[in-house]
């Protein structure tokens, strides 16, 4: 492959928040929000120089060590080569260690980043290539798939290679999401899973999921024993009690309530017209957000308004 060119402009890319599994679908549902990171590239004559706004500001890394400039990098090496310097500066909005998906977010916003300051970059790595890479980077895919291409993903692995289909979740879905004070390390919401579960539940969450992809998608009057889980989210309570209890209180009110990814952010996916009333029930302590459903995914945007 001969080493690419680089376009002289610099380029803006969009990446939404993402919250993972939704109750029955562990590490292969995914559904993106409307709360993002805006992160702008310009390739340089040499160095790197990054500046960092909002979320991880005062705590993530200004060199190579950055998710997102690894990320990068991994994608330029797949395009055929590196650019001798970059320039990025990054408006993070997606709250860190928190269960919404920022680092899924770094990553593709890295991808898709590097991809558009290479001349032909769409060629060379298409959406299918970018899926694999941020799996490899991250993984597994279901946040990564989610962030990519917006909307309601099912990610599986098949005979090696990562797949994902998008679909078109209920327009009358509202997603509110709790978010705690403190954040909570994946490792240590994963670390607590056991290595086998009865096969009981394993079985009610594989109807629990089917069942969530028609409730999700056609019938929302279903969400709430479509979002019921066995696998995951009890195992992980001594973590996040609080996160779990308020699931509990806001489902025994009849609100489809989950943990968001490893937590410890709790996702309900309201009706419109309650969503307001749902977001007024976890009380003091939680920052409640009612946010649009992403359909776009990852985007290259016009970079006029990039802080907007």
């Amino acid at each position: 492959m001969a080493h690419p060119a680089f376009r002289a402009a610099a380029i803006r890319v969009r990446v939404p928040a993402t919250s993972a599994n939704l109750g029955p679908g562990f590490d292969a549902f995914g559904l993106a929000l409307g709360l993002y990171d805006d992160v702008v590239v310009r390739v340089a004559d040499a160095g790197l120089e990054i500046d960092i706004a909002g979320e991880g500001a005062d705590t993530l890394p200004r060199d190579e060590r950055h998710l997102l400039v690894r990320s990068m990098r991994t994608a330029f090496e797949a395009l055929g080569g590196q650019p001798r310097g970059l320039e990025i500066v990054c408006a993070n909005r997606i709250p860190h260690g928190r269960g919404l998906g920022s680092s899924s977010a770094a990553i593709c916003a890295g991808l898709i980043a590097a991809r558009a300051v290479t001349t032909g970059g769409d060629k060379r790595l298409d959406d299918a290539a970018l899926l694999e890479l941020a799996t490899e980077i991250e993984g597994h895919p279901d946040n990564v798939a989610a962030c990519l291409f917006g909307g309601f993903t099912l990610a599986w692995s098949e005979a090696g290679a990562v797949r994902a289909i998008r679909m078109e979740p209920a327009a009358s879905v509202v997603p509110v999401v709790f978010v705690p004070a403190q954040p909570l390390l994946t490792e240590t919401a994963r670390g607590l899973l056991p290595e086998t579960v009865p096969h009981v539940d394993a079985a009610a969450n594989a109807g629990r999921a089917a069942l969530l992809v028609e409730a999700l998608t056609r019938r929302p009057e279903l969400l709430l024993p479509a979002t019921e889980d066995r696998l995951h989210q009890e195992y992980r309570a001594p973590a996040m009690a609080g996160s779990v209890d308020l699931v509990h209180r806001l489902r025994a009110d009849g609100v489809p309530a989950v943990i968001s990814g490893a937590g410890p952010t709790v996702l309900a996916l309201a009706e419109e017209g309650q969503a307001d009333k749902t977001a007024r029930l976890a009380g003091d302590g939680w920052a409640a957000n009612r946010l649009a459903l992403d359909g776009a995914g990852a985007s290259v945007l016009p970079l006029a308004g990039a802080g907007q």
